[in-house]
């Protein structure tokens, strides 16, 4: 027969934690006079997921009100993605900028 130590007493409780949603961020695009159609189409399409008919009606926005929602994400998505596209507009030597609000 195995030998038991001594049981202990003590019962545990079961505590549930509660988890927020984490806080959502827009990234905005801006309009300039250099950047082009084509590659605001493109960026919405390979940074932020789009297909081409929802890209084409964000750049056309961002063309004619001066700013354009390309997408909300959790904080550190939405500044990463911020960051590529301008990197991405930087190595095309191109102005485009992003920026992240809270939603």
């Amino acid at each position: 027969m195995p030998n038991f130590p001594d049981q202990d007493t003590d019962v545990l409780t079961e505590s549930k934690t509660r988890l927020e949603k984490p806080k959502l961020y827009k990234v905005l695009l801006h309009n300039d006079d250099f950047t082009t159609m084509e590659f605001v189409v493109f960026v919405l399409e390979y940074v932020f997921m789009r297909d081409e008919a929802e890209a084409v009606a964000i750049m056309l926005k961002v063309h004619n009100e001066g700013v354009g929602l390309a997408g909300v994400y959790p904080y550190e998505i939405a500044n990463m993605k911020a960051e590529k596209a301008m990197n991405l507009a930087k190595s095309r030597e191109y102005p485009l900028l992003c920026t992240v609000e809270e939603e």
